[in-house]
């Protein structure tokens, strides 16, 4: 659309908001309560659910309402806010007619277990793919955020866009992370890795890092059975534009954003160098080979 913001417009508006969000996520970790888990959801971190994703979600869709009242957005709990009735769609436009993105609390479990890893997201998306991604560590007192082919930045919360300094992921840690759900399909990555495995190394008391470790250089590679909208496909292309390689599990291109469902897109990919994904590429297709078998 031409009267449409553009994608660094839409974050340099919702970073001071985002702040303040940031701050009072921060601020209020040890004494929220959880609210009742969502229901439908296949792991208790994707069910997990607090007072602080229901207000920090408002509170972006008042500033977004407030700026750009014609704009698209879905935010996580759009079923539980009072605002997504005002926005004009929630879905995918054509070309140029962006969508804004939101997880909340992206590690809500981390969240309400007192660690430090969940982070708040941002995405603007065009119909093939994202144009922008801005994703806060709130405990950790920095951002990150990147543009469509202009590389990945991060910074201090304080910090400007114009400040933040470009990414580039040195020496990872050979750590595979493996998505919820494929530990029992993927039992090893081979000698020269390690695995993270989110289902069976996590609990309240031991820290487990969380796919956005790959930003910090603490991961050399990740696999995912999908990548919802939302969070894991938005690391994923804060990974990309900082210089990783993003594929399909067959190691093709992603896909265009509209031909995926239920906003998310299939599995994927996520690594380092390309070395590190050939072998998380014949991980992935010997694994389907033995299943298929």
């Amino acid at each position: 659309m031409s009267n449409s913001p553009t994608p660094r417009q839409i974050l340099e508006t919702l970073l001071p908001p985002l702040r303040l969000a940031a701050a009072y996520s921060k601020n209020i970790q040890s004494v929220i309560a959880a609210r009742p888990e969502k229901t439908n959801q296949h792991n208790h971190f994707g069910a997990a659910l607090s007072d602080a994703d229901l207000s920090i979600q408002t509170l972006v869709e008042v500033a977004l309402l407030g700026a750009y009242p014609q704009i698209r957005f879905y935010g996580e709990e759009y079923e539980k806010t009072a605002n997504t009735k005002y926005f004009r769609a929630i879905d995918l436009g054509p070309e140029g007619d962006y969508l804004v993105t939101l997880d909340p609390i992206d590690g809500t479990r981390f969240y309400l277990d007192g660690h430090d890893n969940y982070q708040i997201i941002v995405g603007v998306l065009n119909q093939d793919e994202y144009e922008a991604v801005l994703a806060i560590s709130p405990a950790q007192d920095c951002y990150y955020y990147a543009l469509r082919g202009m590389g990945t930045f991060s910074g201090p919360l304080n910090a400007s866009l114009d400040q933040c300094q470009k990414l580039q992921i040195e020496n990872p840690k050979p750590l595979i992370y493996l998505g919820w759900g494929l530990s029992d399909q993927i039992p090893d990555v081979g000698p020269d890795y390690q695995i993270n495995d989110l289902k069976t190394a996590y609990s309240d008391e031991q820290f487990a890092p969380n796919i956005n470790a790959i930003l910090k250089g603490e991961l050399a590679g990740a696999i995912l059975e999908s990548g919802k909208f939302i969070d894991g496909a938005a690391i994923a292309f804060l990974a990309q534009e900082a210089g990783c390689m993003i594929t399909t599990l067959t190691g093709e291109p992603m896909p265009p954003l509209h031909t995926s469902q239920n906003y998310q897109r299939p599995g994927l990919i996520v690594a380092t160098s390309a070395t590190v994904h050939q072998d998380l590429l014949q991980v992935v297709a010997k694994t389907l080979l033995v299943s298929a078998g």
